[in-house]
């Protein structure tokens, strides 16, 4: 079955960066898109960024020029580094797949924005 696990959020000071990562198992992971969102506080999930089979990328407006999307298809892994890093980037960060109308989702990682 498909499993999501991200890993390398944590305290970071404001303009500071972090690298997240998601390993995939149980489906062939260089066929599919891959998606980061997060989750703030008292907020509605949101997409970060995605990038496709081709790997081509998409970002959300709030991280566009900041963060970047990547993906290592020979270790099942894709990464968001995050760059220049706000206080307003704090949040739940979610790795994501989609199959049709079934989400697959990992268990988030905490990132937290402050001095």
């Amino acid at each position: 079955q498909v499993q999501l696990v991200e890993s390398g959020g944590g305290l970071v000071q404001p303009g500071g960066s972090l690298r997240l990562s998601c390993a995939a198992s149980g489906f062939s992971f260089s066929w599919y898109t891959m998606n980061w969102y997060r989750q703030a506080s008292g907020k509605e999930r949101e997409l970060v960024a995605q990038i496709d089979n081709y790997n081509s990328t998409k970002y959300g407006d709030a991280v566009k020029g900041r963060f970047t999307i990547s993906r290592d298809n020979d270790k099942f892994t894709v990464y968001l580094q995050m760059n220049s890093l706000k206080p307003e980037d704090t949040a739940v960060y979610y790795c994501n797949t989609d199959r049709g109308t079934r989400r697959f989702w990992g268990q988030g990682t905490q990132v937290t924005v402050s001095s």
